[in-house]
């Protein structure tokens, strides 16, 4: 299903400086797709004008949150759940985007149990791999 047209703020309770998508694409079943450009004036960015491998974490949980927030909005909630990380496994970042790169995240739910989600995340710059991981994300709705 198209996402394109709904907010994220609408699904997410993340604002500027540290909101850290910018759109949720799609969901299809137990998969999301949402991107986000690395700007100028990102939090995450280090001297170097490279996205912190920290902003690469947080990016993959934000995208859960976005996924989760469709979700509950399609259970007829009027606010975005907050969500906590609880767990970060397996991750793995190959490079740091830069400045005016475009992230695109795709996640897939793998279980969820009593408001914990655990997600499987990839995202990419174009046809590069960027980061991988698995997580579990608690969430509060």
């Amino acid at each position: 299903m198209e996402t394109k047209d709904t907010d994220i703020r609408e699904l997410i309770p993340q604002r500027d400086p540290i909101c850290m998508v910018d759109r949720l694409l799609r969901v299809e079943g137990d998969v999301a797709e949402t991107c986000f450009t690395v700007r100028a004036d990102n939090f995450f960015l280090d001297d170097d004008g490279l996205l912190a491998e920290t902003g690469v974490m947080e990016h993959i949980a934000q995208s859960a949150s976005a996924y989760a927030g469709w979700r509950a909005r399609q259970r007829g909630a009027q606010t975005a759940p907050l969500g906590f990380i609880g767990e970060v496994k397996k991750y793995r970042c190959h490079r740091r985007p830069a400045v005016g790169e475009e992230l695109q995240t795709t996640i897939t739910l793998l279980t969820e149990f009593d408001g914990i989600l655990v997600i499987g995340a990839e995202t990419r710059v174009a046809d590069d791999v960027v980061a991988e991981t698995q997580m579990k994300v608690a969430m509060e709705e």
